[in-house]
């Protein structure tokens, strides 16, 4: 067991909200430690629909300031991580009998209304007969609306948050559970395991975040012994990926007859990624598994407007994740609100205690704001205000925010690098993929090769930098190239992680 440690912030929870947290809290010069169960972004902020947006479907519970909000952290994002986080265009067919199209017209004037917008464009009106997004759509499909968002990495945002948070001084421990924590007065003790070893730690601290998603309640009740005064509604978000369904990089959103909408997007160059459905969970997270019945009313969404028909058949992969939504009444999943609340809990003399309670990725900057804002009077950072929204994330500061200006000046400092690679490496890592790249003049000076554009060069970096012990954390968070990797390829790839993890230090700390 180490002996006792003292932090002013411990941090439970490595999603993105926990990750966000310790970024702004290092970035104001506290003392900073966060533990993860599991790995970052292992659970519910790696399985999101992959977007930064308004959420122009909550207009319809006139949830304007929401919407407004998020709207504001679109482009903030984009400001500050153009590799993370890229434009995209999205097609809404309309579909008579659904949402008239005046309604649609409406709220799309009024999510441009709300938008700041400096780098997207407006929305319009589409002739899907002539339009070539109209080409993969069926024939009675003749009208459509085109509006602007943004695409996002969800995990390896996450992972950005958390590398800047650690570059910043903060610890960022994963796989580290915490099992107990109790208030002594203005100190809370908290008993942390290290799941893979079994050894424990204690570590005081000034100040305890309950950021564990789905698992807030369960922290609150089992760790720290408190009942929550804010309710958790767990809703399970499937996704399914399929073969690449049609050309151009524009998106689509489809209107279902329940009420929802779907989004189909590129995804991974060859493929086409579905979602989501919302189904009420119970159970552990980690175990949530898409259903028979969600595949195919996914399937049954596209085939009712794309030509090409879709069907369980198709699906090369799925995923699903566990939204841990703040329960406001709301008699469905879909009504139920995407803000966020923040739980805070600081009796006169006793170290405080502030739980998350919802969110969605786009607003979990301001999240992090308004967690440091009640935090702050208990610990007195020495940096007051916020910082944030200027400063560039890892790998994210380019000149004047330019990523294909970037791109362009990557490939021609690295010309035997194919357009495919460069690309992914430009938008995983950013300025920092010349790190990985090095001095090297050709692929071989990568090291061994995986498949798939993966090299040995690349693999150590995520080791050494970006907290990766396994070839899931590698290959289904910080990259999705299990997608592309035959059976044989991820078995190498496991073996070479297993070999270079025995031979090296820990990597979180």
């Amino acid at each position: 067991m180490e002996t006792d440690r003292r932090v002013d912030l411990l941090i439970i929870g490595g999603g993105v909200n926990g990750a966000g947290i310790a970024r702004d809290a290092a970035g104001r010069g506290l003392s900073v430690m966060l533990c993860e169960q599991g790995d970052l972004a292992g659970a519910t902020s790696s399985a999101s629909s992959k977007l930064v947006h308004g959420g122009l479907r909550y207009l319809e519970y006139y949830e304007f300031r929401f919407v407004r909000e998020a709207l504001r952290e679109r482009e903030v994002l984009l400001g500050i991580a153009p590799h993370a986080v890229w434009p995209a265009r999205f097609i809404l067919p309309h579909e008579k009998g659904l949402r008239p199209a005046v309604v649609i017209e409406a709220g799309l004037f009024l999510y441009d209304w709300l938008a700041p917008r400096k780098r997207l464009d407006r929305s319009r009106r589409l002739d899907l007969r002539t339009a070539k997004e109209g080409a993969p759509l069926k024939d009675h499909i003749t009208t459509g609306f085109v509006y602007s968002d943004c695409r996002v990495d969800d995990a390896r945002l996450v992972v950005l948050n958390a590398l800047d948070a650690r570059e910043r001084g903060a610890e960022i421990r994963t796989r580290m559970r915490c099992v107990a924590a109790r208030r002594e007065a203005e100190l809370w003790r908290v008993t942390l395991l290290d799941v893979r070893n079994a050894t424990t730690m204690t570590i005081m601290a000034r100040a305890l975040v309950n950021a564990a998603g789905p698992w807030a309640a369960e922290v609150l009740s089992g760790a720290t012994g408190y009942d929550a005064r804010k309710k958790l509604r767990l809703v399970q978000g499937s996704h399914i990926i399929v073969p690449r369904l049609y050309e151009g990089d524009q998106s689509y959103v489809l209107q279902n007859e329940d009420g929802r909408i779907i989004f189909v997007m590129p995804y991974e160059s060859d493929y086409s990624l579905i979602g989501t459905t919302e189904i009420s969970f119970a159970g552990d997270p980690l175990k949530a598994r898409i259903s028979a019945d969600e595949i195919s009313y996914l399937c049954a969404a596209v085939s009712r407007y794309f030509r090409s028909s879709l069907t369980p058949g198709n699906v090369v992969e799925s995923f699903s994740g566990v939204r841990p939504l703040y329960d406001d009444g709301a008699k469905n999943a879909s009504a139920t609100t995407r803000d966020y609340v923040l739980d805070f809990d600081a009796p006169l003399g006793c170290a405080p205690l502030l739980s998350v309670f919802g969110g969605k990725i786009t607003t979990y900057r301001r999240l992090a704001e308004d967690a440091m804002e009640k935090l702050s009077p208990q610990l007195k950072p020495a940096r007051k205000k916020s910082w944030t929204a200027t400063a560039p994330l890892p790998g994210g500061d380019m000149e004047g925010g330019d990523f294909d200006r970037f791109l362009g000046v990557l490939r021609g400092k690295y010309p035997w690098l194919d357009a495919g690679m460069a690309t992914r490496l430009a938008r995983a890592y950013g300025t920092r993929a010349e790190i990985i790249l090095g001095k090297a003049q050709s692929v071989r000076g990568l090291g061994a090769a995986f498949g798939a554009g993966l090299f040995q060069a690349e693999i150590d970096y995520l080791i050494d930098q970006e907290f990766a012990l396994t070839a899931d954390d590698i290959l289904w968070r910080r990259s999705k190239l299990y997608l592309h990797l035959s059976g044989d390829q991820i078995t190498a790839v496991g073996t070479y992680v297993k070999s270079r993890a025995r031979t090296s230090e820990r990597p979180n700390a």
